[in-house]
């Protein structure tokens, strides 16, 4: 018996336990505990390689812990057994054992060490039972039978009426069968026990215990492909390299099966007829299921009706609603699959190929997989199934199509060309970097002359993912663009995604002279891509925008619903990351974010888990921007994928900022400092001048801020080719004012009305009006511009810049001795930045409260904790150390310390053991809708799936 899975001795149960298996542990716990007083029997089904051997055999341990007598035999598959010799097994094991069974007559003779004639099934078994029954007297017994649709038919006969007649006779039996297997072992009306597959949290538990040195993503792969089988889960590894192991190389399409995993497998597809096999191995190769396809490429060989066999023995099911074919299980397929040889493969690929009819990307794959000459035909119909797989999302499909074209590309220079472009699809959409190095240095094997522009764009890629800077990328893109424009007859159709990729590198580089060659490059193209004009203009610069170029993104965003290729769809929604228009994608990048799960396409998932991160800093929904910053940065650090992370680190950054978590905030800042620094990256370093602004203008340091924001662009002079500014708009505004420099506040929005802003988006509305609320030097203009502000429709969509707004605008009220007036809005500024968790700007606000001669009294006062300090406080009550929740949130130990010093009395308990039953008692604010009590707060509650779970 093949069955495996793995103890874990660490348990707190007597005798260890198998990952995942608590549960039917419990269950042969009771078992084996009442058979002194019971007696009685289990069945235990499972299919193969489930666990069922892993799990007999723990029982079998346990029942030996307890002083029972465990007496076992196993069933071994094509072995020629004798009569009686699994019940030989079971009582000459031992001298006292076949002694016992020498004096029972009907015994002896069962199993040749007596005299006489052999009994018949019933006879013996009665004789087996007594037998039982008396050994029992002084020590239980258990009897453990494995694999038993394989015991001889004798020794089943009988055994299959001792189970029925243990009850009461001190004696206990567990047997162990697979589900659909052929059997005489009749288990109607015996307690069965079914073993499912692990869940895969316990397979990768698994994985994780027994090959600690497995890469993320080589875990997931191999648990999709173990379906929760424990034996293969441990079995899979075993036929992996070692580079392969750690992801330094490329899994195979189809993960090979070990011996052992054969063996499990393949036992019945031997036995079944020649027909019924190549209809399988067609099926196998066939992959998607379709009837028709199958039948068309089996014509002449057999038919459908050869599955019948197939079916009998459940190796393969057909869905009666889809019609579709589908195999019990995903080994079942490769096992099919390793018992052909080589030849009978090829030509069932043939085969497909001609019965794909009207689908050429099929037909390119069997072609490819049947050809082993180079063939040109072949590999230019790979190369039109990459682009199609690319457009649709499947990168690791196009990789794999471009590198199979080269192999059957005749020529080194189509070679080359072919490997390079694998290069950077790899680099662009899977997240392999790492294998872009090994792919160019084979495509310059391939052709030692080769220049091409996918080249360079995946050498670009790889260099500001390892050690290369902004500069040498640069160089490297536009010479090769320059090259190819002078070299070529005919415009390489490469040219507008390198275009694409000089547009991010003049992004990261954030300096105008970069963007003056690529605005001439980018000239010399004869029609411009839609997303590349996008890019260049509401991304690129949004300040200097035109009307016309925000209407055209509004359409493009619109018509993203159902559209699959990540590129279109990432390039889209990066150009609204600037203009507030974030929203109008959220389907679309939540679908890519989602694609990040199964371990595929994982720079297009870390993107739009760092817009989507974006999106949800701004709109006030903090606890979603933390978890899927996140979320973006686990995949960065698991693909070594550095030139993504700073925009989850800006997100993470400004929300600890905000909330007071200032330790964190420098430390993501500095961080983002030092990568940029070497890089010559000059938006990542204005990005951490973003968060250190958000630290100091929480902290009332004007003056600091101020340096911070004239980093990213000095007030009044919006600087070229920095989207950032818009983000920064309020801020530079307060810190001019406050800082004594009230002309260039109102520079500023001069500057800002003479771009049309205010036509961009009702936030920058919104910050425009309240910037000249705070420039104003009359009262009564200020006020109307404050009240102008926060009518702005749509301006709730923004709660911590609103609630800013009224602070500001309430210190003004104060001021200009309208008390009454003051106090509405420094409430209302309370409540939301309570709700959002922004405790030193609750903080400010309730200060320039009370000075108003009133309590600060806020949402505090009816919701105990802010959605950080709840977050915060569950994982307390879950059993975490100040040092784990802080590695789990990114907040320092210190900060968790401090947030627990303030909830503790909030809840009124003294302990961490009393936050549990604390929590119970008191509602999630992040589940939870603002009191309607206060008509003119309009912050939006947040919607719990939004917050849980929902990319």
């Amino acid at each position: 018996m093949l069955d495996v899975s793995a103890p874990d001795r660490t348990s707190d149960t007597p005798h260890g336990s198998l990952v995942g298996r608590s549960t039917d542990l419990a269950r042969f716990d009771d078992f084996i505990a009442g058979i002194p007083d019971a007696g009685g029997s289990v069945v235990l089904l499972g299919e193969p390689g489930v666990g069922k051997t892993a799990l007999l055999d723990t029982a079998a341990a346990e029942a030996t812990v307890r002083g029972l007598r465990v007496l076992r035999a196993t069933g071994v598959q094509y072995r020629a057994q004798a009569g009686y010799s699994a019940l030989a097994q079971l009582l000459t094991t031992t001298p006292e054992l076949r002694d016992a069974a020498a004096e029972a007559p009907v015994l002896a003779t069962a199993l040749g060490i007596g005299p006489g004639i052999v009994h018949g099934p019933d006879a013996v078994a009665e004789a087996m039972v007594l037998l039982l029954k008396s050994l029992s007297g002084g020590r239980p017994s258990l009897l453990v039978l494995d694999d038993v649709q394989w015991l001889d038919r004798s020794s089943t006969a009988v055994l299959e009426r001792v189970a029925r007649r243990l009850a009461g006779t001190g004696a206990g039996l567990a047997c162990a069968a697979r589900p659909e297997e052929e059997s005489v072992f009749d288990r109607s009306g015996l307690p069965v026990h079914e073993l499912s597959p692990l869940s895969p949290a316990d397979s990768e538990a698994l994985l994780t215990r027994r090959f600690p040195a497995l890469a993320a993503r080589v875990r997931r792969r191999l648990i999709a492909d173990a379906e929760g089988n424990p034996l293969a889960l441990l079995e899979l590894p075993a036929a992996l390299t070692d580079p392969q192991r750690t992801a330094a190389a490329p899994l195979p399409r189809r993960i090979p099966l070990t011996q052992r995993l054969q063996a499990a497998f393949a036992a019945r597809i031997k036995a079944l007829p020649a027909p019924t096999r190549h209809l399988l191995l067609v099926a196998a190769l066939e992959g998607s299921g379709n009837m028709q396809v199958v039948r068309r490429a089996v014509a002449g060989r057999c038919s459908l009706k050869h599955l019948a066999p197939a079916e009998r023995v459940h190796l393969v099911r057909v869905d009666d609603a889809t019609g579709r074919l589908g195999f019990r299980h995903s080994l079942i397929r490769s096992a099919v699959v390793d018992l052909a040889a080589s030849d009978q493969r090829r030509g069932v690929h043939r085969a497909l190929a001609a019965a794909w009819t009207g689908v050429p990307e099929q037909r390119a794959w069997h072609l490819a997989q049947a050809s082993i000459e180079p063939d040109a035909e072949i590999a230019a119909l790979l190369e039109e199934a990459a682009e199609v797989s690319a457009h649709r999302g499947d990168g690791p499909n196009a990789v794999g199509a471009l590198v199979r074209a080269a192999e059957l590309s005749p020529t080194g220079a189509e070679r080359a060309r072919l490997l390079a472009s694998a290069a950077y699809v790899g680099a662009n959409l899977t997240g392999s970097l790492r294998e872009v190095p090994r792919l160019l240095e084979d495509a310059r094997s391939a052709d030692p002359d080769a220049d091409s522009l996918p080249a360079a764009m995946a050498a670009s890629v790889f260099l500001l993912n390892s050690h290369g800077d902004v500069d040498t990328a640069f160089r490297l893109l536009t010479g090769a663009i320059t090259r190819q424009r002078r070299s070529a007859r005919n415009p390489d159709a490469a040219l507008p995604e390198a275009l694409a990729v000089l547009l991010m590198v003049c992004v990261y580089g954030g300096r105008p002279e970069l963007w003056a060659v690529f605005d001439a490059l980018a000239a010399e193209l004869d029609t411009v891509p839609d997303t590349l004009h996008f890019m260049r203009t509401v991304f690129g610069d949004p300040v200097r925008a035109r009307v016309s170029d925000w209407e055209r993104l509004d359409a493009a965003a619109g018509a993203l619903t159902g559209e699959r290729d990540p590129a279109r769809i990432l390039r889209v929604g990066t150009a609204c990351a600037y203009g507030d228009r974030l929203g109008l994608v959220d389907e679309p990048l939540r679908r890519m974010a989602a694609g990040g799960i199964g371990g595929e396409n994982i720079l297009p998932a870390i993107q739009a888990l760092s817009l989507l991160g974006s999106q949800a800093w701004f709109s006030g929904q903090w606890p979603e921007a933390r978890r899927l910053s996140r979320e973006a940065l686990d995949l960065c650090e698991e693909f070594d994928c550095p030139l993504r992370s700073w925009t989850a680190k800006f997100t993470l950054g400004c929300v600890s900022a905000a909330c007071g978590d200032f330790d964190t905030a420098r430390v993501l800042a500095d961080q983002m400092d030092q990568w940029a620094g070497s890089r010559r990256a000059e938006a990542v370093r204005r990005y951490a001048a973003q968060i250190r602004a958000t630290i100091a203008l929480a902290q009332g340091e004007f003056e600091q801020a101020h340096r911070h924001v004239c980093v990213i662009s000095e007030p009044g002079t919006p600087a070229p080719f920095v989207g950032q500014a818009l983000w920064v708009f309020l801020d530079a505004a307060e810190t001019a004012v406050r800082t004594g420099r009230r002309d260039q506040a109102l520079n500023h929005v001069a500057a800002a009305r003479a771009a049309g802003l205010d036509l961009v988006s009702p936030r920058l509305k919104m910050v425009m009006l309240a910037a000249a609320g705070l420039a104003a030097s009359d009262d009564g203009e200020a006020v109307s511009r404050y009240q102008e502000a926060l009518a702005v429709q749509g301006a709730e969509r923004w709660p911590f810049e609103q609630a800013r707004i009224r602070l500001s605008y309430g210190e003004r009220l104060r001021r200009t001795r309208a008390p009454a007036q003051a106090r509405n809005q420094l409430t209302a500024a309370i409540e939301a930045f309570d709700w959002l968790g922004a405790a030193p700007w609750a903080e400010r606000a309730g200060t320039e409260l009370r000075a108003c001669g009133a309590p600060a009294h806020g949402v505090a006062d009816r919701v105990p904790l802010t959605p950080q300090q709840w977050e915060i406080a569950s994982l307390a009550a879950r059993g975490l150390t100040n040092k784990q929740i802080g590695a789990k949130l990114y907040l320092s130990p210190r900060t968790v310390s401090t947030h627990l010093y303030q909830v503790f009395p909030k809840l009124g308990i003294t302990s961490r053991a009393a936050l549990r039953d604390a929590l119970e008692r008191v509602e999630s604010p992040l589940c939870q809708n603002l009191p309607a009590d206060r008509p003119k707060t309009r912050v939006p509650p947040i919607n719990c799936s939004t917050t849980h779970g929902r990319r």
